[in-house]
């Protein structure tokens, strides 16, 4: 059983690579992307002023990048699980809320890669992510007992 946790976490900290990564480099000439097209991407929501969303695009990318890291090799764990799952909860919010006001937006999850999904798959894939997460927080290591004798 602790395998299929273990794989379940390689996964999820897979995932949070990979999206990170497809914000960051573009893979087919390999070349850095410019942030200000997640920036767009993230003001497409009108939620949040322009100069907060430059600040998120230039951020968020790298901390999924990290998260991901954390989770796969299983240093700050819980810091991580706790990041994913908030980061993942404002998106969900942030989608549903446009979506309810008539905007049409990109999910930028994946970078440009995830555009050709509908927005039921877009939440479908975030619930289930978020499933992960919550899964893993609840069977995480206790590192208590390991300080506490």
């Amino acid at each position: 059983m602790k395998l299929a946790w273990r794989i379940v976490g390689l996964l999820v900290g897979a995932v949070f690579v990979f999206a990170g990564l497809t914000k960051i480099v573009d893979f087919q000439p390999f070349r850095f992307l410019d942030p200000m097209d997640f920036a767009r991407d993230i003001d497409n929501y009108k939620i949040l002023p322009w100069g907060i969303c430059v600040a998120l695009a230039l951020y968020l990318p790298w901390l999924e990048v990290i998260c991901g890291i954390a989770l796969i090799f299983r240093r700050w764990y819980s810091g991580a699980l706790t990041i994913l799952f908030a980061l993942l909860v404002v998106f969900i919010g942030a989608s549903i809320a446009a979506k309810t006001r008539g905007i049409d937006i990109t999910c930028g999850c994946f970078g440009h890669l995830s555009n050709q999904l509908s927005f039921a798959w877009h939440l479908a894939l975030d619930f289930a992510i978020v499933a992960a997460v919550v899964a893993l927080w609840w069977k995480r290591p206790d590192d208590r007992l390991a300080t506490n004798p």
